[in-house]
């Protein structure tokens, strides 16, 4: 059940697709008070309270004890004390003595989750608008929770099934000649690949919809090339439009209104890559019509995939800006600096980017009226996702193409998926990206997955194989790094065999990880769930934080520590332990419920199979379109029959029918010995241990 309450005068997010009626009642559970800060709704903690929820935030599953910020922000730097990153995801799961509930605070604008930092057993949250829907969501359990906020919010987006492949990402891919390289390069040593992303180097003077042809003589045969090696390219699109005469996006944009304004109407001027820009107003109909239609110059070359960057909006400086560090800079360059006035140098310099001010200084049109935008800032990057989706809707409504962002919002999720934001070289955010698949899945984010490697500062080869051993089962799966950063590509590794190995095992698993997928995308289930959700009675498995189910019927524990060669993991119930090596070295080890230390060499990673359930495996391949997925090799540990429903589909129809990709495997077991069948698949396998 879910009850709305209003506060204020809220502003429509399209967040929700289900219409919930105003509740008459008064909000339980929480006390509503104005204070100095805002709309503040407390909550007492229990003594043994769990919270879940927010989406991609920092540190645990379980938010408790830290102050939290809904404020997208560019924020490259995930260090535990962020109380902000790119993405806005409202929801709140508490889990205590009595039944679960959640909460979603439907607010587009600043919003502080207080969850037990100030004082340990409160939570506040406050509203700094103090305009909000509120809804709350009261089931029998944590799962049913989820499936009902989901079920409200609307189906999550459907990439390719080409997306489900490795994809090669840097910040650096500046010609032609590079792509064609890191493509040959993969293929002459067989590492599995199946997309190249094309950061910002390919454009002119960071131009969104550009080309360099000096660079890129010929885009679409180019495109042409690599779909013969069964790549797609995926650009990048920037929200901030290039401020320059003669520039058709700039020149559009202004003759007829399309851009954020100040207050006295003139167009609001910010800067990023490109220099001084404008920003579309992604709020209005009509330019988000026009802005999608701008990605089909891309398309006519041929390209199927998109990621959105730079769009909390991203602000370097403003106008407003730079003329107040002018006149600031002026008087202290004028002086003997002593401490405080050189810190203060530094923080006129560094307080120019992404500068609060600024977000308070432009207007949006937006529901009839015009909004500023710290009151909508939000919504901003999800309602350019919209755009683009629109967009490559309107240039073919029948098939399914690739869009991913940055920033984001509830309701973004129907329109693409998102990339955990620009992490760093550190064994910290393995960790960081393992614990955000769950909290992003509830807020129906399922296609999603982190920078391989880290984005920021210099990988190294250990660090990336076992991030890729993480990165296996992410929907998502893209090795991304910077521009000044060490090359980390595959190939330029010594241990660049066990790398492809690990991949080898992404592709064999496709059956399973796209089955799990598009089951729950087009179900309102969740694909990645803290151990809690699934055996809520016992104790153990509620503080567990590193380990998650993956799916109907396994458990993934990755190895996130330096020089580490195995790790403790805790069982709730008799696994299969599933130690891979390559798609075709593994072995199978039976385990009891409890605590095990686990060993996994460098090279190793693990996969554990609930008893009695059972796992398709394939024989894997270089790109998605060679995974057969009819011919099969199950693995499992059952004690009698067994059953799972494998979805297939041809991949890229934009509106699937869940029962027309359905086809069961059955396993029946008698006298310590099991026989399979499938309809109109072949079980090439069955490694199968029974008893």
């Amino acid at each position: 059940m879910i009850r709305r309450f209003d506060y204020g005068t809220p502003l429509p997010t399209d967040a929700l697709v289900q219409e919930i009626p105003l509740c008459g009642e008064t909000l339980p559970f929480f006390t509503v008070a104005k204070t100095e800060n805002g709309l503040t709704f407390t909550y007492p903690l229990g003594r043994e309270e769990l919270i879940y929820g927010l989406g991609e935030t920092v540190r645990g599953i379980n938010k408790r004890g830290h102050i939290y910020r809904s404020w997208n922000s560019d924020e490259f730097s995930h260090h535990e004390d962020k109380q902000s990153l790119y993405a806005s995801h409202n929801l709140l799961i508490f889990s205590g003595e009595g039944k679960p509930f959640g909460v979603f605070f439907d607010d587009p604008g600043e919003v502080i989750f207080d969850l037990g930092y100030t004082g340990a057993d409160t939570a506040a949250i406050t509203s700094v608008n103090g305009d909000l829907r509120l809804y709350l969501i009261e089931e029998d359990s944590l799962n049913a929770i989820v499936r009902s906020f989901r079920q409200a919010i609307g189906q999550c987006y459907l990439p390719p099934k080409w997306a489900f492949g490795y994809i090669q990402s840097r910040w650096g891919y500046a010609a032609d000649g590079e792509v064609r390289t890191i493509v040959n390069e993969h293929r002459s040593r067989h590492i599995p690949l199946d997309g190249v992303c094309m950061d910002i180097d390919y454009m002119v003077d960071y131009k969104d919809f550009s080309w360099n042809k000096e660079a890129f003589p010929d885009l679409r045969q180019l495109s042409a090339d690599m779909k013969q090696e069964h790549i797609r390219l995926i650009p990048i699109i920037d929200a901030g439009v290039k401020q320059q005469e003669g520039y058709d996006v700039c020149d559009e944009g202004l003759r007829n209104g399309y851009f954020c304004t100040c207050e006295d109407g003139t167009p609001f001027v910010g800067a990023v890559w490109p220099g001084r820009s404008y920003f579309p107003d992604f709020f209005r109909p009509e330019v988000r019509e026009w802005f999608g239609k701008k990605y089909h110059g891309l398309m006519e070359q041929g390209i199927e995939g998109f990621w959105n960057d730079m769009n909390e909006p991203a602000l370097f400086y403003s106008e407003r800006g730079i003329a107040e560090a002018r006149q600031e800079l002026t008087k202290l360059l004028d002086m003997n600096l002593g401490l405080d006035a050189f810190f203060h140098l530094k923080d006129v310099l560094m307080g120019m980017q992404n500068n609060r001010r600024d977000y308070a200084s432009f207007y949006h049109k937006y529901a009839g009226q015009q909004v500023r935008h710290d009151r909508v800032h939000n919504l901003y990057g999800g309602f350019m996702t919209r755009a683009a989706h629109e967009g490559l809707r309107s240039y073919d409504p029948d098939k399914r193409h690739l869009i991913f962002s940055r920033a984001s919002y509830v309701g973004a999720h129907r329109w693409g998926g998102v990339w955990q934001g620009d992490n760093t070289s550190w064994w910290s955010h393995i960790l960081m990206n393992l614990k955000m698949l769950p909290s992003l899945n509830m807020c129906g984010f399922l296609y999603t997955g982190a920078d391989l490697g880290g984005f920021s500062g210099n990988t190294t080869e250990d660090l990336l194989l076992r991030w890729l051993q993480l990165g296996v089962f992410t929907p998502l799966m893209r090795n991304h790094s910077a521009l000044h950063t060490r090359d980390q590509e595959i190939y330029r590794f010594g241990m660049q065999e066990d790398m492809k190995n690990i991949l080898t095992v992404r592709y064999a698993l496709l059956p399973y990880l796209y089955s799990e997928f598009m089951k729950n995308a087009l179900t309102g289930g969740s694909m990645f769930r803290p151990l809690a959700f699934d055996y809520p009675e016992d104790a153990a498995a509620l503080r567990i934080e590193d380990q998650l189910m993956l799916g109907e019927g396994c458990m993934i524990a990755p190895v996130y520590e330096q020089n580490a060669r195995g790790r403790n993991v805790y069982l709730p119930e008799d696994m299969l332990l599933v130690r891979f090596r390559s798609a075709e070295d593994y072995c199978l080890i039976p385990m009891e419920k409890g605590r095990h230390w686990i060993d996994l060499d460098l090279n190793e990673m693990p996969l554990f199979i609930r008893k009695g359930c059972i796992v398709p495996l394939s024989r894997g391949g270089e790109w998605v379109e060679a995974v057969d997925f009819d011919t099969l090799t199950l693995l499992g540990w059952l004690d009698g029959d067994a059953a799972y429903a494998i979805y297939n589909d041809d991949g890229t129809v934009a509106a699937p029918v869940l029962a027309d990709g359905l086809r069961e495997i059955r396993v029946r077991t008698a006298d310590g010995k099991a026989a399979a069948e499938a309809q109109g698949l072949t079980v090439d396998a069955a490694k199968l241990i029974v008893g």
